[in-house]
């Protein structure tokens, strides 16, 4: 089982949401859960002595394993909660007294349990345990006796114990492969690497001696069935790195770097991890020149994923610079000691190299020439032919695609400027008038190319004025431009970073100069064709006139009516009189008019008659 993988999931999840109070009782939950399942509870009386764990019991049920790292993790988590809770209270002074032996009691508990499950294990042929669980139980216990030896302040006795410790973790991180490594990985740079390189300070051992170096001299190699197992499978484990030989990927040895140089000073490398980092720095880039050279018609990803080679090793030495700036500030070195000016200046070192490498990358990214020259993608050939049986031709990239493009190397350009501005925080980097010079050169040529970028977006959809625009900012741009202040550094076989050659700045304003020409041209191109456009819709009669008349071109909506409207006869519509209508027979007609009289002469004769009878009196009443 993954004894490793237990404790740090068990200790994540707890202290993921809570402290070390919360995990101590969700290890005793756990228990209880664990002893119930195993029938291990006691129920008469709460300190009645259980049955001791053997080799069989974990033979025949692997939770036992877990209810010995079970307990041992809650002895643990108490000390750490005591550890925690007091290290406020007791302010400059440290924790001491009764609660620094309490502490101290609850992991040499958690010990106890820990060398129990060793000793269990150890018995394979009954357990059936692997050589990889044991070597994890074992370093899980030495490493707790460390933390013993820590709180007692034994410098040499927690040096032996995390050294052993280390040495284990770092043999199962090579062999278990990456799966495992980065747990492994984690574990070292949060709780043993950190003890070691403490003790080694209290007993004055330079702080240029790595960790390697140290688990070198103090890891117990006599009368230690352990460590004779680790070096059994790896026996280049104990090599000492103090002789500034490592040993590189190819096989070839490389001297780890003393000196550093920054501008024209040379500082010496006060901290070991920070010169291993360089070291490999070194190696990655060799490696980087070489895959460059024998590609040169690689594609840009596979070009910027080799600078990933590069950057790694160069973000661990600026880490490491940082880690060893900050242990030297809590120890209370002033700024104007001569190791923390080495280290400041070291800073400023590696932090310029390691956006170097990043610009580098982003100008792969963005093509030949820094981008400058935008190149024609051809899609892929079709595969069927037409029925003709002739091949149909490659399609070209949409302009859609073509905007894509270039909206992505804006963002690298972006990217880049806000790194060459990020230098300019570094330590000693204002005080440097040449060096500020040297940068705004720099920033000034990539801030020509993001112009020149945008430009092409805005030539590409037709807005000429706009695109001329942005091309006169970056000829601009790029005539500020001091081909003295440019670094005389770069060269065609070194791979690309933030250094720029004179030439690739004259080539670029070239280029600008001639796209300027080409765009003033096609300005004004289009402004004679709109002044003529003007003319013609201004001597053409109002569309009002012309609405039978399909327009050829554009309509001129300016010109829609005549207005002011000018005074003209305009037609009416004439009076129509059918005076014949009542004398003409239509078909069909003469009966309806017949009938209409007939009709007619009735009614009149019986409304002369009404009128008659009604006319009796005044107000119809009769005489």
């Amino acid at each position: 089982m993954d004894v490793t993988q237990f404790i740090v999931s068990q200790r994540e999840k707890a202290l993921l949401i809570g402290d070390y109070g919360f995990y101590r009782k969700q290890m005793s939950r756990r228990l209880r859960v664990v002893r119930r399942k195993l029938n291990y509870s006691t129920k008469a009386r709460k300190y009645t002595t259980k049955a001791p764990i053997t080799a069989e019991d974990i033979a025949s049920n692997h939770e036992f394993v877990h209810l010995l790292l079970l307990t041992s993790e809650r002895a643990w988590a108490h000390a750490m909660h005591m550890k925690a809770t007091h290290s406020a209270d007791s302010g400059a002074q440290g924790i001491t007294g009764s609660t620094k032996r309490h502490i101290t009691s609850r992991i040499n508990k958690a010990s106890v349990y820990a060398r129990l499950l060793v000793e269990l294990l150890k018995n394979q042929e009954i357990t059936k345990a692997s050589t990889e669980t044991i070597l994890e139980t074992r370093a899980y216990y030495v490493s707790l006796r460390g933390a013993i030896d820590f709180e007692k302040q034994s410098w040499e006795g927690c040096l032996h114990q995390y050294s052993e410790a280390r040495l284990i973790y770092t043999t199962l991180a090579n062999s278990k492969g990456p799966k495992h490594e980065d747990l492994f990985r984690d574990l070292l740079n949060s709780t043993i690497d950190p003890s070691i390189r403490y003790a080694a300070y209290q007993l004055k051992i330079p702080r240029t001696t790595s960790i390697d170096t140290i688990v070198s001299r103090f890891v117990p190699q006599s009368d230690n069935e352990f460590v004779q197992e680790v070096l059994k499978e790896n026996p280049e484990a104990l090599d000492d790195p103090a002789a500034a030989q490592r040993k590189t990927p190819s096989g070839n040895a490389e001297n780890v770097p003393k000196t550093i140089q920054w501008r024209s000073r040379v500082v010496n490398l006060e901290d070991a991890a920070t010169a291993q980092a360089l070291a490999a720095v070194s190696v990655a880039e060799a490696k980087l020149s070489s895959f460059l050279s024998s590609n040169p018609d690689a594609a840009p990803q596979a070009k910027a994923s080799a600078y990933d080679e590069v950057l790694i090793p160069s973000q661990d030495a600026v880490d490491a610079t940082r880690t060893a700036i900050d242990e030297l500030s809590a120890d209370g070195v002033a700024q104007s000691d001569r190791r923390m000016q080495a280290l400041q200046i070291t800073r400023t070192a590696v932090n310029y190299a390691l956006v170097g490498w990043r610009i580098g990358r982003n100008r792969i990214l963005c093509g030949k020439r820094d981008g400058a020259i935008l190149e024609t993608v051809t899609l892929r050939q079709p595969k069927k032919t037409r029925k003709d049986g002739k091949t149909k031709p490659a399609q070209e990239e949409s302009a859609g695609r073509t905007l894509t493009r270039l909206r992505e190397r804006v963002v690298l350009y972006d990217a880049t400027l806000q790194s060459l501005d990020s230098i300019k925080e570094l330590p000693g980097v204002a005080a440097d008038q040449s060096f500020v010079k040297e940068l705004e050169t720099k920033r000034y040529y990539f801030a020509a190319l993001r112009c020149l970028t945008i430009a092409r977006s805005h030539a590409l959809l037709q807005n000429t004025k706009n695109a001329l625009a942005l091309l006169s900012r970056a000829l601009d741009l790029s005539s500020r431009i001091s081909e003295i202040a440019l670094s005389s550094q770069a060269s065609p076989d070194k791979p690309p970073d933030l250094d720029v050659a004179p030439a690739q700045a004259k080539s670029l304003q070239e280029l600008l100069q001639s796209l300027v020409f080409q765009h003033r041209a096609l300005v004004e191109l289009h402004n004679m064709a709109s002044a003529d456009n003007e003319i013609k819709s201004r001597t053409a009669s109002p569309l009002i006139e012309r609405l039978d008349i399909y327009p050829q071109g554009d309509v001129d909506l300016t010109n829609l009516v005549t207005y002011p409207p000018k005074v003209e006869p305009v037609p009416v519509k004439p009076l129509f009189l059918d005076v014949a209508f009542n004398y003409i027979e239509y078909p069909g007609r003469t009966r309806k008019v017949a009938e209409k009289a007939v009709n007619g002469t009735a009614e009149g004769t019986a409304s002369k008659e009404e009128k008659k009878e009604g006319k009796k009196g005044w107000f119809g009443f009769g005489r």
